[in-house]
């Protein structure tokens, strides 16, 4: 029997931000935005609309690499005249018909706060920046102050003309996506230098917006640039991405041989947390108490985030541990995600969409099932909450609910765990769970292997079956 101890004294308040997802053109090797996008229409198609109100990000974040060589004004204006662009990243054409206006209807649409990642000198990746076809795709800070008023003027007649008279008070801009990850690219003090120019530029257009500066030291062989951007005025927060693996030698996480031995896979998935712990203390250590954003994170393992283990149930609790740290480091994380959005190719999106559409449903993926779970039963204040066990779990309460997000990291035995709130007399509880066998991998022809279930909690003791991921909620008398 496991004693699942709540302290229901109200701690840190926690950004409604966490369950961000990560929209980026990816060219050849995913359709992603292309996929979501009808072009004999010119709309989102509803189906994908409709699955991710159910999935109900709270954020949605565009750019990425593409944003180190993305023009803006290039997706604005009438479909017919807009200008299509090489994707120098991840190959093919990007044809812009989702541009500005089209992000902020499908935010809209959503309920959901956009972020817009500027080109900022392409991170001074000059093989972007001046390609060999002879254009220009340098972005300067006077493009970027621009595109902050194109958006956010009460009264800009380009955008009116454009059909929006109405300003989209677009409130988040990160400037320089994984800037100090390419030798290639700025030195920490050149990324310093340009951070600051965007700064002042944008600012000037729009004092109000938040900005989120680039500042990841993980893979850069110079460690100073979180603690350099961190010194920079008028930031608001830090970015850094966080992609991983099993953190353990002799990875099975690699072609098809996770499937050989799945205790030991899974062993290996419940130690991927661990890196993600140690990044953001990392983070934590060197931002100077500036708050953080990971606007980027997933696993990265072999097969360019095409892994089917990814696909496995596995792989969900596994993300649940993800989410789990990121909970905890709640007072300092204001923005995060664990997906890379929709698309139909890539495992580690959160939604995958048939090819062609017609031909089924959109449905998510384990990562998407867990983010999606967590987010329709989340607290706005952070609780102390203690165990020992084979389970992971955090806790935290708005008015008088509180909300338990917890994974069993045994694959073959359930768990008996007791409430014990101290004091706190209990009305009611419902657990929201997902139970499957580890090794189940989702697909089209499956799409309900990982279905959320229901069951009433009595007398403050349950069952979490084993592998399973929920979301408690608790009513205080």
């Amino acid at each position: 029997m496991i004693t699942l101890k709540i302290n229901t004294k109200e701690k840190h308040e926690i950004s409604p931000y966490l369950y961000m997802q990560f929209m980026e053109p990816l060219g050849v090797c995913d359709s992603s935005v292309d996929a979501a996008w009808d072009f004999t229409e010119n709309c989102w198609y509803p189906k994908v609309i409709d699955k991710v109100k159910e999935l109900s990000p709270t954020m949605v974040r565009f750019g990425g690499c593409f944003a180190s060589y993305y023009r803006w004004r290039e997706g604005i204006g009438p479909f017919e005249k807009r200008t299509p662009m090489v994707n120098y990243c991840w190959g093919g054409i990007y044809q812009n018909q989702v541009g500005t206006h089209e992000i902020v209807d499908f935010c809209k649409r959503i309920d959901a706060e956009p972020l817009l990642v500027v080109n900022m000198e392409s991170d001074g990746r000059m093989h972007w920046a001046n390609p060999k076809n002879g254009t220009c795709r340098l972005g300067s800070a006077k493009e970027a102050a621009e595109w902050v008023s194109y958006c956010n003027d009460t009264e800009h007649p380009l955008r009116a003309a454009n059909g929006s008279e109405q300003p989209f008070n677009i409130k988040y801009w990160q400037i320089g996506n994984e800037t100090s990850y390419d030798e290639k690219g700025y030195s920490s003090d050149l990324g310093v230098d340009a951070t600051k120019r965007f700064i002042e530029a944008m600012r000037d257009a729009d004092p109000s917006i938040k900005l989120i500066g680039w500042g990841d030291t993980i893979i850069s062989k110079d460690k100073t640039w979180c603690k350099k951007m961190s010194a920079v005025d008028g930031l608001d927060l830090i970015a850094f991405h966080h992609h991983f693996g099993s953190g353990l030698p002799d990875s099975p996480l690699v072609g098809t041989r996770y499937r050989a031995d799945p205790d030991y896979t899974w062993k290996h998935m419940m130690n991927a947390y661990r890196s993600l712990e140690d990044h953001i203390a990392e983070m934590r250590s060197e931002s100077g108490g500036r708050r953080l954003a990971m606007t980027e994170g997933h696993y990265g393992i072999p097969g360019r985030n095409r892994n089917e283990v990814l696909s496995s149930w596995m792989a969900g609790v596994s993300y649940a541990r993800c989410l789990n740290v990121i909970m905890r480091n709640s007072d300092i994380i204001d923005i995060a995600t664990m997906a890379d959005f929709f698309g139909n190719v890539w495992q580690v999106n959160a939604l995958m969409i048939p090819t062609p559409i017609t031909n089924g449903e959109p449905y998510f993926q384990p990562v998407g099932a867990v983010m999606s779970l967590f987010s329709h039963h989340q607290g706005k204040k952070a609780l102390d909450i203690s165990y020992s066990g084979a389970i992971d779990a955090v806790a935290s309460k708005t008015g008088d609910t509180v909300f338990v997000h917890i994974a069993n990291t045994d694959m073959h035995y359930a768990q008996q765990i007791d409430l014990d709130l101290g004091t706190s007399l209990t009305s009611e509880a419902k657990m929201y769970y997902i139970a499957a066998d580890p090794t189940c991998e989702i697909n089209p022809s499956d799409r309900h292997c990982h279905a959320v279930r229901e069951a009433v909690i009595e007398g403050g003791r349950f069952t979490l079956p084993a592998a399973a991921v929920a979301s408690i909620e608790i009513k205080l008398a």
